[in-house]
């Protein structure tokens, strides 16, 4: 799929003079400073992001006309780490599989690098996350025409067996240009490799967001993404993410269990089309889901022109888990034990220390 038009975004009105946005971030502890030359090739301008897992710097590429470049430095603790190295470099690996407009392009580094890093082109915008929080929820023609976009990308990485598995709001740029991009394929895969689940980490997705099937640690395939974007557009369109909890094991359980509320219910502004297409998206069973990223962009470009089904009339409530007597029994039980333990010890060294004074 291509875009029809050079600026996809024009008519849209959320999307109207989107600012050049990133948030501060402090020089302490950063792997790279600016002035410095990172093998010889890029000028490191300033800090744009930090995260949990690395800092991403704008810079020159002295190689090509100094063109604004991107790059991502994982911290120095992660660098020895073979799990994260591992999914470092097959960022890349996709990354540079993928050609289309509405993808981030990664930039080719040839030779030995001093250290771990990604370079990619340099963007000029906001987040998705960033523009939500300016304007929360989004008017239904903006989110439709942005998740539409969406599906013309995920269509192209479908095509060539590339799963992204996290898409969200952080992972999404609005570009000044009236285009968007997806970023990050740390955790994308081959369609049809196993997802497993062994206590929640940033490789499993995000949970406001996952599958069913990603919290089972089930195959995952083109529908998982379509889950993940659905999710997004009901938080486009409504505010609030589908299962919104404040601890994501229980978010998680919930998409298991049930389906979310109506969206008209916490938008009645909604038409019942663009409920329609989300509450589709979001179906537990995956082949009850669209099932291509092509069908989803169908429907979103043309909502007057689907079946209205019901499907909000057949929702069924998600149920947060809840310990029984037995369990909660051994809870209080454990939590009384260690009150007990805690107090025995501070008043141990307290006597210590008296008695070493006397």
């Amino acid at each position: 799929m291509k875009p029809k038009t050079a600026c996809p975004l024009a008519h849209v009105a959320s999307c109207r003079e989107v600012p050049d946005h990133h948030d501060p971030v402090e020089l302490a502890d950063a792997p790279l400073r600016p002035g410095q030359v990172l093998d010889g090739r890029f000028l490191i301008k300033e800090i744009i992001s930090r995260s949990g897992m690395a800092t991403i710097f704008q810079a020159e590429d002295q190689q090509n006309a100094n063109a604004p470049v991107a790059i991502k430095v994982p911290h120095l603790h992660y660098e020895s780490d073979p799990a994260f190295y591992s999914r470092f470099q097959r960022e890349e690996e996709i990354g540079r599989k993928l050609d289309h407009p509405f993808i981030l392009k990664y930039v080719p580094v040839d030779g030995r690098r001093s250290r771990p890093y990604l370079v990619t082109e340099y963007l000029n915008g906001c987040t998705l996350a960033h523009l939500l929080k300016a304007s929360n929820p989004l008017p239904e023609h903006d989110s439709l025409k942005i998740a539409g976009l969406v599906c013309e990308a995920l269509e192209h990485m479908h095509q060539r067996g590339i799963i992204h598995r996290d898409l969200k709001p952080d992972n999404i740029m609005i570009c000044c240009d009236g285009t968007i991009r997806i970023m990050d394929f740390g955790i994308a895969r081959a369609a049809g490799r196993k997802l497993t689940l062994v206590g929640f980490t940033p490789a499993m997705g995000t949970p406001d967001y996952m599958a069913p099937e990603q919290v089972k640690g089930k195959p995952g395939d083109a529908r998982t993404d379509l889950y993940n974007l659905g999710a997004l557009l009901y938080e486009m369109l409504t505010g609030v993410t589908p299962f919104a909890h404040e601890n994501p094991w229980v978010s998680m359980n919930l998409r298991i269990t049930g389906d979310p509320p109506a969206p008209r219910k916490l938008n009645p502004q909604l038409s019942p089309p663009a409920e329609e297409i989300v509450l589709r998206a979001l179906q537990r069973n995956p082949a009850d889901r669209y099932q291509t990223a092509a069908a989803m962009k169908t429907d979103l470009d043309a909502p007057d022109k689907i079946s209205v089904t019901g499907l909000c009339d057949r929702l069924h409530p998600a149920r947060a888990p809840r310990l029984d007597y037995e369990q909660m029994a051994l809870v209080k039980g454990g939590l009384l034990a260690l009150a007990v333990i805690s107090t025995l010890v501070v008043m141990f060294f307290v006597l210590s220390h008296l008695l070493a004074k006397s």
